[in-house]
């Protein structure tokens, strides 16, 4: 594994790194197959319409066919058509997948997941980013896992883990492990504070940035940073459709937010001892948080979802990936410059439909945004929204999420 310790020195770029596909110990398979075939399922009474959370009816057939049919040996296949590495910079355990241009004129490209997202989220759109039509900008990408994440672990010396030191671990990969003067920088969910970070701090580096969800780099601090509508109460007079909507988004993710700010390591004990439960949390968010119509399957397969959840469990990973926000709360940033907009690169930001605010149609979600006090924070120089697509956006609408994330870099390559 090569070592980096600190920045200035280059480790002679990629060409210096050897691949190391992934491949996880049978042991650890084993022990998986004897704790699913343990399972104690609670009474989940009453529960067949979901309105208390996943229902065991839903969990039941995934879990059995996790046991009996899912093959994790062909997902480590698959996920090995790309290249994969592993580095160490300032002791922390770097992965990151790669998928490299035939074209010279490639540029780097690194792409950051957030959370319940694995690396793996990116892998629909590795190739046509790599390899486009003539006339596209091409790339060459960089898809590593969160540290603390995936295949980024573990991190027992690091429990301080915030997006601000990804970000400088993403700057030290781009610039002293492969070699980039320049790069570009991608994102979507809690990874967008990482990519920000790194268009913020290092404006000069940073060729553009494209997200698929515009977070504010202080976001997830303050006392009620958990809670989605900032402690304000709806009017009375609301309307109804308004008042459900509001609801709804409270329902999706103030949840979460408020479980790992203030009980991530409580939580973490169930979910690294028992796959179901890791399974039943990870599903609920990619159930109520994609595009699905009511029906998960629509956009992740029942292999598709177990290749994410395992992904998670084989490394442990559910506990120090929900401790990021409870870190990111606890250790406030801090700008490295007065300039405004904070984020002075150009900026492209993908809007999917699914997550339109209350109230707000596709057609307006341009024009809502940038009456929005966070469009201040980010130099918008190409705004697209589309009518389908949920949270994970280069999973739901690959072919959208590429075609803006080339147009943002267009003039730029």
């Amino acid at each position: 594994m090569p070592v980096l310790h600190g920045g200035g020195e280059t480790l002679g770029g990629i060409d210096a790194l050897t691949p190391t596909p992934i491949h996880v110990a049978e042991e650890v398979l084993d022990d998986l197959r004897r704790r699913l075939s343990n399972i104690r399922w609670p009474v989940d009474a009453g529960n067949d319409d979901e309105f208390y959370g996943v229902s065991r009816k839903r969990l039941e057939p995934l879990v059995e066919y996790w046991l009996t049919g899912y093959d994790w040996r062909r997902a480590e296949a698959e996920i090995n058509r790309f290249e994969q590495y592993t580095v160490e910079i300032n002791n922390v355990p770097v992965h990151f997948m790669r998928r490299g241009s035939s074209r010279p004129d490639a540029v780097p490209l690194i792409l950051t997941h957030g959370w319940p997202w694995t690396f793996w989220h990116w892998a629909k759109v590795m190739d046509p980013l790599a390899e486009p039509p003539a006339g596209e900008p091409a790339f060459d990408v960089i898809a590593p896992c969160f540290p603390g994440f995936g295949f980024s672990t573990p991190l027992p010396n690091h429990p301080d883990m915030t997006f601000v030191q990804a970000a400088e671990l993403w700057h030290t990969l781009m610039r002293d492990v492969l070699g980039h003067d320049r790069y570009a920088v991608g994102a979507s969910d809690f990874g967008s504070l990482v990519s920000a970070q790194l268009a913020h701090k290092y404006e000069d580096e940073v060729i553009g940035l494209h997200l698929g969800l515009p977070i504010p780099l202080t976001a997830f601090q303050g006392d009620r940073a958990w809670d989605v509508t900032g402690g304000a109460t709806l009017p009375a007079d609301v309307p109804e459709d308004l008042r459900a909507g509001a609801k709804g988004i409270a329902r999706k993710f103030a949840m979460h937010v408020a479980a790992h700010m203030f009980s991530s390591s409580t939580l973490s004990f169930g979910f690294s001892d028992s796959p179901v439960g890791l399974l039943a949390y990870l599903l609920e968010k990619w159930s109520r948080w994609s595009d699905c119509d009511g029906e998960i399957e629509n956009v992740f397969s029942a292999d598709d979802i177990l290749t994410h959840a395992m992904i998670y469990w084989v490394n442990d990973a559910i506990g120090t990936s929900m401790r990021t926000y409870a870190n990111t709360n606890r250790y406030p940033w801090t700008p490295s410059h007065d300039r405004m907009p904070q984020v002075g690169v150009p900026t492209g930001i993908t809007f999917a439909g699914f997550e339109n605010p209350p109230g707000v149609t596709t057609e307006e979600r341009v024009a809502h945004y940038q009456r929005l006090p966070r469009a201040a924070w980010f130099n918008a120089t190409n705004l697209r929204a589309h009518e389908r697509g949920g949270h994970f956006i280069p999973w739901e609408i690959p072919d959208e999420w590429v075609a803006d994330l080339r147009e943002t870099f267009r003039d730029r390559t």
